[in-house]
């Protein structure tokens, strides 16, 4: 019989439906039956596409007399950790604070107060590793609640109190905001780098976009060649690595190994959103074409697989199929002969010929199995064979394709098909970017639809957005992420259209953000001043897989700042970035979107407006490279739309004119490429 969960809409909570377990989602009702039968609460934080999650639930919360267990003692809870992230950190904290690590799944015991009082992460079915078992964890925990209950209560007394500065602003208020942060956060970041394999840190490597994205800035703004190919360096080595979906497109969330060959083979939203802006602009710098392709190879594999029929993006996609990781990605040398057929097994086939590109061996590089990555490059492989490079890259992209055509007949990884708001706003801002930078209007209408869906089905009738919208129930409060990360793709569908009703949205939202998330002390709490109470306020300042929603809104009011000429924008955004202080000089792995941000408050921004009937000569300019601190406005009509760059600047003599201002103060009016070119150098 189908436990509390079956009238949930993630699907990580509707997987856990037909337990045994006794379930509850967070709320009220959970922990007013543990009062109510003096029990304490166990609490079980995880997400669709986590892999120890799956095995956790086969092993302990399927089994009959585990869960007889758990119903005896516990009020047991399930949170899906992508739609609560408020809980999510507020717990991480605590088992943090006891274990000195976490992860997921991640397992807290409560009292009926909400206080944490032990935690870890997984716990195996059976004592291994120096590991109690799940059971003999409830047991000990049970033989607690009842035997020592005031020093249980202490306990989470005491860890409550030391997790109460996380109430209070993070980082050092005041700090001063000069060019030197940012050339000691470069020094930083150049010490650490992996000069062999790109990236930084050892296994398991994780992409780290927004470091990439900060390095980019900072080779605009100084023309150092080392930080260019610090960027180069790791886009090349994870577009090569078996990270990279080399059939279907897109990223797997990261590399096992240092040499991003072995993924963990889930696919997150996130990741894919913000690792097709960064190759994105990496074209756009470089003009090398292969990081075009990643972009548009990774923003077709969303339209293919991630796209509901609403225009909104699915959240994730399983690193598991048929119960083993990584199954539906893998390839035997057997296999790819039978796809590609005839004497392609011969020396000059096509499938020997992808298998010396591709790395395919009988031994294999994964359990048996082979991952594909770029082994040899195409000319290697035909000069080899004494063939033509161009004859074989042909026939490999032919190759390619009956491989994913095969592929698509397996059985496919499971799709967590929620839609999350702060996740849409990233992917969106990669598609509106994409749309205009590579000329794709199927990118824009992709772009537009998710935006019209958004602004109309996951917002309330205040214009309040919601956290996650499923079959059609928006559900939850939105967090700062989520209106920080949307107004950021609004601000940027706004730049490919002009349309003002993207940046009077983006407007709305900033201004929710300035209403309801504001701390005082400075920066931004994750959750609204109306948000049900916690046993904290949560406030992650930290950059991690996804930029902290303060530093996503530091740099959207900055750029609303210039657009609107409204001081309160700018100066929340200084305050904010000045809230974090020494953190991001001297941590800059985990604050690089802050330090983008910082970038875009010092450099100073420019302004662009563009009035007049025809701009599309003058954007052809303004869009031939990368320009992170510019802002365009263009307009064909009299309205201004509330941006204050249009202000008392019309067409002259009929032709599109532009203006390039800085903090207000515009340069002579052009209106022809070359003059405007020359402005912008």
């Amino acid at each position: 019989m189908p436990n509390r969960l079956a009238s949930e809409t993630s699907p990580y909570l509707l997987q856990h439906a037909s337990n045994p377990v006794d379930w509850f989602p967070w709320g009220d009702e959970a922990f007013d039956k543990a009062r109510r039968e003096d029990k304490p609460v166990f609490l079980s934080v995880g997400y669709s596409a986590c892999h120890w999650c799956h095995v956790m639930e086969h092993e302990s919360f399927e089994d009959e007399a585990t869960a007889a267990l758990m119903n005896e003692h516990f009020v047991s809870v399930k949170v899906d950790r992508e739609e609560r992230p408020d809980v999510d950190a507020i717990y991480t904290a605590a088992v943090h604070a006891m274990t000195e690590h976490g992860g997921w799944p991640m397992s807290v015991f409560l009292t009926p107060d909400r206080e944490p009082f032990y935690g870890g992460t997984y716990f195996p079915n059976t004592p291994r590793h120096g590991m109690m078992s799940f059971t003999q964890v409830l047991g000990r925990i049970a033989e607690l609640w009842e035997t020592q209950r005031d020093e249980v209560l202490g306990a989470g007394a005491r860890l409550t109190e030391a997790l109460a500065p996380r109430r209070t602003a993070a980082g050092t208020p005041g700090a001063s905001l000069g060019r030197d942060v940012l050339d000691v956060a470069v020094r930083g970041l150049s010490r650490t780098f992996d000069s062999q394999h790109g990236g930084w840190g050892g296994a398991p490597k994780f992409p780290q976009p927004a470091i990439l994205e900060f390095l980019l800035r900072r080779y605009l703004a100084t023309d150092e060649a080392s930080l260019l190919a610090m960027v180069t360096r790791t886009l090349d080595a994870m577009a090569r690595g078996g990270i990279y979906d080399q059939l279907g497109g897109g990223f797997h969330r990261y590399a096992t190994d240092a040499i991003w060959l072995v993924p963990h083979f889930e696919k997150m939203l996130y990741d894919n959103a913000q690792l097709a802006r960064v190759y994105l602009h990496a074209w756009q710098v470089t003009g090398e074409l292969r990081y075009r392709e990643i972009v548009e190879e990774t923003l077709d594999y969303v339209i293919r697989e991630m796209l509901d029929a609403s225009g909104g993006f699915y959240s994730a996609q399983d690193a598991d199929s048929e119960g083993e990781e990584g199954r539906f990605f893998v390839w035997k040398p057997a296999e790819i002969a039978a796809v590609l057929g005839g004497d392609s097994a011969g020396p000059e086939g096509d499938a020997r010929l992808l298998m010396e590109a591709y790395g395919v061996t009988e031994s294999g590089n994964f359990e048996g199995a082979s991952i594909l990555f770029v082994a040899k490059p195409i000319a290697q492989v035909a000069a080899e064979a004494s063939l033509d490079v161009a004859e074989v890259e042909a026939r490999m992209l032919r190759a390619r394709k009956k491989l994913l055509a095969s592929r698509d007949g397996r059985v496919r990884p499971g799709t967590d098909d929620k839609i999350l708001v702060g996740w849409n706003g990233l992917m969106l801002s990669s598609f509106a970017e994409a749309a205009r930078a590579c000329g794709r209007a199927d990118y824009l209408k992709i772009a537009e639809t998710n935006a019209r869906f958004v602004l109309s089905q996951v917002r309330d009738s205040e214009g309040r957005l919601r956290r996650t919208w499923k079959d059609g129930r928006p559900r939850l409060n939105g967090y700062l992420e989520d209106y920080a990360n949307y107004a950021e793709g609004l601000l940027e569908l706004y730049q490919t259209t002009f349309d003002p009703e993207w940046i009077e949205a983006a407007i709305g939202l900033a201004d929710t953000i300035l209403a309801h998330f504001t701390d005082p002390a400075g920066g931004f709490f994750d959750t609204s001043d109306d948000h049900e109470e916690l046993l904290f306020r949560p406030k992650e300042t930290q950059d991690g897989a996804m930029p902290s929603g303060g530093s996503v809104a530091a740099m959207v009011l900055a750029k609303l700042g210039e657009y609107t000429g409204e001081p309160g924008y700018s100066e929340a955004a200084v305050a904010a970035v000045a809230g974090v202080g020494d953190q991001l000089a001297h941590v800059p792995l985990g604050f690089a979107a802050w330090l983008s941000a910082l970038d875009f408050i010092l450099s100073p921004p420019s302004e662009l407006a563009i009035v007049g009937p025809d701009p599309v000569s003058l954007l052809a300019v303004v869009r031939a490279t990368y320009r992170p601190n510019l802002v365009v406005a263009a307009k064909a009509r009299d309205e201004n739309g509330g941006i204050a760059l249009f202000e008392g600047r019309g067409s002259i003599d009929g032709a599109t004119t532009a203006y390039l201002c800085r903090q207000f103060a515009c340069e002579k009016p052009v209106t022809t490429p070359e003059e405007l070119g020359d402005l912008l150098g």
